[in-house]
């Protein structure tokens, strides 16, 4: 079995804590089990195509099966959405909602840096989640060093 790095793993939960504040503050978004992963795909779709974007979920959803069963009933559609959460969802406790959601964006996040490069990823996380006034750096910069 290969879990997620540590590194990735907080940065995973940082980035979910990070965007549930956005969505917050907008009051934008639907329901939805994986918001992390669809706040990235359009700027990674953008960067490697809708297909290269699939490719990547679809082996960091391999990889976060091995660590988490439930992920097991997920499947990757062909737009790169991830589907078959909802029926997991109502039989899962909080915490192990959770560990299957920091799972899987662990995974991504740990491919997505060996597919980019250390030197890129922050600067796409930059473009997505920008520092807010006041702050030195990005809200996620802590978690890359």
């Amino acid at each position: 079995m290969t879990r997620g790095s540590p590194q990735m793993r907080r940065l995973a939960n940082h980035l979910m804590v990070a965007d549930a504040a956005a969505r917050a503050i907008s009051m934008t978004g639907a329901a939805t089990a994986f918001p992390v992963i669809e706040t990235l795909l359009p700027k990674l779709g953008a960067l490697m195509g809708k297909g290269g974007f699939r490719a990547l979920l679809c082996r960091a959803l391999a990889l976060a099966r091995a660590e988490v069963s439930w992920l097991c009933a997920l499947r990757v559609n062909a737009d790169g959405v991830l589907e078959g959460w909802e029926m997991s969802r109502a039989q899962l406790t909080h915490a192990a909602f959770m560990d299957g959601r920091v799972a899987m964006l662990a995974q991504l996040l740990g491919l997505l840096e060996a597919f980019v490069g250390p030197s890129v990823m922050p600067r796409i996380l930059d473009d997505i989640w920008p520092r807010t006034p006041g702050q030195d750096t990005a809200l996620h910069q802590d978690f890359l060093t």
